[in-house]
């Protein structure tokens, strides 16, 4: 498995194979970056307190999610699936990239940053096996973390 680093003036991103290259537009990254950001302050989560912010470009659009605890743990939605389900809404059926953004700590292991199976699953339904997902490691102005594709976060996924 290959792997390299990408830099923009406000990022550094460990890449891991399987990058789609069209997302290596900074730009767009960063726009994306700070949509997961920004709409994580809005999360709702006051049984985890694990707040968690998602913004995903589908057709051509930025979608924003972020996830809302319920006491009725079945009711509860992950940010991923919000925001995909947004641009679904909206008419969107194909995700180009999705951004992740889960905490303020540099040094959480990305196991604990990346999306959970069900939303894993969501994202397959609507992205190609190189869709890059960027797993915000959440500190600082400066962004940082890692880019997988789909492939690597769910090899094996169910398709019909």
């Amino acid at each position: 498995m290959s792997a390299s680093i990408f830099t923009t003036q406000k990022s550094t991103w460990h890449i891991v194979s399987g990058l789609a290259p069209s997302l290596q537009d900074s730009s767009q990254f960063e726009e994306l970056l700070s949509a997961s950001r920004d709409v994580r302050r809005n999360a709702h989560a006051p049984y985890s307190n694990f707040l968690v912010g998602s913004a995903v470009l589908m057709d051509g659009n930025i979608y924003r999610g972020c996830n809302v605890e319920n006491a009725s743990y079945g009711a509860t939605i992950c940010a991923e699936r919000s925001a995909i389900f947004s641009g679904i809404a909206d008419g969107a059926r194909s995700i180009a990239a999705l951004a992740l953004t889960t905490g303020p700590e540099n040094s959480t292991p990305i196991e604990q940053r990346t999306p959970c199976g069900i939303c894993r699953q969501v994202i397959a339904e609507f992205a190609e096996s190189d869709t890059p997902i960027l797993i915000d490691a959440g500190a600082g102005a400066e962004y940082a973390g890692e880019i997988v594709s789909l492939e690597q976060l769910l090899p094996w996924r169910f398709k019909l």
